[in-house]
């Protein structure tokens, strides 16, 4: 075992050769060493204390505490030549997982280190028992071979564990291996990870370079790491890894200046990490193991997720990834413009909400989004409040709730927090309202609501509009789950936080002249439902999408246009074939939810109002699980009082004197204070 003190402060072990000595600190970590497919006993056996069944919201995630210095630190002492074969590794860091987490295999690029994932080890960690594939500096296993070794620990640990998937995270040169062990194995359920696979290498970029490296005398192969550090990755996006994006920018520098000068400095080691020889080596094995891949993609059953650069100077990633894209049967991809060829050691990429985002992590042959779901962590709730700032700060929110008591306050000291708790409530037009509603509700109580929706969000309809990828991505990582009575009883069974919107797309997609007007369903849908779990219903209004954008072009204008028209059409009736049609078996305008993006006239932006009502407890009334009449009186009663909440607010913001935007950033420029615009009295 190797152990180090890296900048950040965190001692980061790895066993490589069955040898072990740990930091006291770290003895009671899980350590598992594999050499050529069998187990060696573990240090120490797993403490049940330290397993977790679950994650709390905004869990620590430890993204930012390594970097790629401490990559190259540890690269330089893991590659000592030592005489062994290709084995497995789990970073010290990277554990104890949740229970009953699957496998994640990484399968390193072409520094064959196995150390491509430091940035990502301590978050992947807490949800897999990840095992990195070390190669060692000198070791000439052919592709071939190393495509038996990987297959026959998956074909081990598949054989353990049948009903859990295995991950093969690939980077670059591990992305042809990954697809290459998933053609072997069609039969094991595979979900492979693909971070700008090498499958494209005959059409490199760095075809008319191969020849002079070749020909490269020894004393300047010294040059060559800091060629390819340019080359493979962006090394301002490297040092920025560790640097909160939210600091006066005096200061961003200042660490930025610190970073690339540390960075600069240990890219030497990256000659010994690929000297000449091995360098030589590795663009033959690239060339033998892209053309072995690509000859077997047909047999690849494996669900694939491909995360593709759209800087990358070396491979044409991006085009490779749509290729990859039309050829595999189960795959998505995710592209990443501003990044380079070694993604995964670049700031602003999390593998896991990467992995979460696309609904791509599970525990078993089928996803539950319920029981597989992992909260956000601190990171990904920090870089969703510095993403969406700009559209908070252009909206404004006012939050008000309703205390028992009936006194209404500003802010959600209304609301309770011990779940289950089901808000219930308008739709406004294009879902405007959800970005603030989720994450101020994540803000002032640390509970995330879990948002009811359309299960089309899920399916390759919406992965096949590149646009809507980042927003839909954004809904999953929080909680977003497919409207199914499965799902919504799961939901309320653990105590969770719901947001439903019983209006549904129809709301959402209203026509003129229909905002803010209540469009449900007859059927008390939600209410005897809530009795069960005995839920808290909080009924609340929204009102704001006026004041952002006007709605120029609805369904009745769109259907009517020509190609258009027929586009719209055709896609909801491919919904509707795959079962993704909600209310299909229902009459009149609720049942009317034809899927569509409507035209849209943006505005000088006003404000959004949230008024949450007094809380319904269902808790102990059997009457309304049993009595179909009682429970439509209270669906009745919730749906009358969430348009009595709008009502109000769309009287009292004509008192608001902050409700233009210009007028809130006057007073933000000239106010002492950094609080809460003020807004109408009430």
């Amino acid at each position: 075992m190797l152990g180090f003190n890296s900048s950040s402060n965190s001692t980061y072990s790895v066993i490589v050769n069955g040898v072990s000595s740990i930091e006291e600190k770290e003895k009671s970590s899980t350590i598992i060493d594999v050499k050529n497919s069998h187990l060696t006993p573990a240090i120490k056996e797993k403490n049940k204390e330290d397993i977790q069944n679950k994650l709390e919201t905004l869990w620590d995630d430890g993204y930012g505490t390594q970097t790629v210095k401490d990559y190259l630190e540890i690269g330089s002492e893991i590659i000592k030549p030592d005489g062994g074969p290709p084995r497995w590794f789990t970073p010290i860091s990277a554990g104890p997982p949740l229970e009953d987490s699957p496998l994640l295999l990484f399968l390193p690029g072409m520094d064959g280190t196995g150390m491509g994932l430091v940035l990502h080890e301590k978050a992947l960690g807490k949800v897999f028992q990840v095992w990195c594939l070390h190669i060692p500096v000198y070791d000439r296993t052919p592709f071939d071979e190393l495509v038996k070794f990987v297959g026959r620990t998956v074909r081990m640990k598949h054989a353990s564990s049948p009903n859990k998937p295995i991950y093969l995270v690939g980077d670059s040169f591990g992305g042809c291996l990954a697809l290459a062990i998933a053609a072997h194995n069609p039969e094991i359920d595979l979900v492979l990870i693909l971070a700008n696979p090498a499958t494209s290498f005959d059409r490199t970029q760095l075809q008319p370079l191969l020849p002079l490296l070749e020909s490269l005398p020894d004393e300047f192969h010294v040059t060559v790491p800091y060629l390819l550090s340019f080359i493979m990755g962006d090394p301002l996006k490297m040092a920025m890894v560790n640097i909160d994006s939210m600091l006066p920018p005096g200061q961003i520098i200042q660490r930025l200046a610190g970073n690339l000068t540390d960075l600069l400095a240990h890219l030497y080691g990256l000659a010994d990490i690929i000297p000449k020889e091995t360098l030589l080596w590795k663009l033959k094995l690239l060339r033998s193991a892209s053309s072995y891949s690509n000859s077997r993609l047909h047999a690849v059953n494996a669900e694939v997720l491909v995360i593709a650069s759209g800087k990358d100077n070396m491979l044409p990633s991006e085009n490779e990834a749509q290729r990859l894209g039309n050829s595999l049967r189960n795959c998505t991809v995710r592209y990443f413009k501003d990044n380079g060829h070694t993604i995964l050691l670049e700031d602003g990429i999390n593998l896991l909400s990467i992995i979460k985002a696309t609904s791509k992590y599970r525990r078993s042959k089928r996803r539950d989004y319920v029981k597989d779901f992992l909260p956000p962590s601190k990171s990904e709730f920090k870089n969703a409040i510095k993403n969406n700032s700009w559209y908070l700060n252009i909206t404004g929110p006012v939050m008000l709730s309703t205390m028992e008591n009936g006194k209404i306050v500003r802010g959600l000291a209304g609301v309770p927090r011990e779940g289950p708790v089901l808000l219930v409530g308008y739709h406004m037009l294009m879902g405007l309202e959800i970005v603030p509603l989720v994450q101020e509700y994540m803000m002032q109580t640390k509970i995330l609501l879990r948002g009811i929706a359309h299960p089309s969000l899920f399916t390759q309809l919406v992965e096949s509009r590149p646009d809507a990828s980042s927003f839909i991505d954004m809904l999953k990582l929080y909680g977003a789950t497919p409207v199914t009575a499965s799902n919504f009883f799961k939901l309320l069974a653990t105590k969770s936080h719901v947001l439903l919107y019983p209006g549904g797309a129809r709301e959402a997609l209203h026509r003129k002249g229909e905002e803010y007007k209540v469009i449900w369903p007859d059927q008390p849908e939600f209410i005897r439902m809530a009795a069960k779990f005995g839920a808290t219903i909080v009924p609340f209004g929204v009102v704001g999408e006026d004041d952002i954008a006007q709605l120029v072009l609805d369904y009745d204008d769109l259907k009517s246009v020509p190609i258009l028209g027929d586009r719209i059409r055709s896609e909801n009736e491919e919904a509707a074939r795959r079962g993704l049609a909600v209310r299909a078996d229902m009459d009149g305008e609720i049942a009317n939810q034809m899927l569509y993006i409507p035209g849209l006239l943006p505005k000088i932006p006003g404000r959004f109002y949230f008024f949450f009502g007094k809380p319904i407890h269902t808790k102990g009334r059997q009457d309304l699980v049993k009595d179909r009449e009682k429970a439509r009186e209270l669906y009745l009663q919730v749906k009358s009082e969430v348009q009595n909440n709008m009502n109000y607010l769309l009287k009292k913001r004509e008192e608001d004197p902050y409700r233009n935007f210009i007028d809130r950033t006057m007073y933000r420029a000239f106010s002492a204070t950094s609080g809460d615009v003020p807004t109408f009295d009430f």
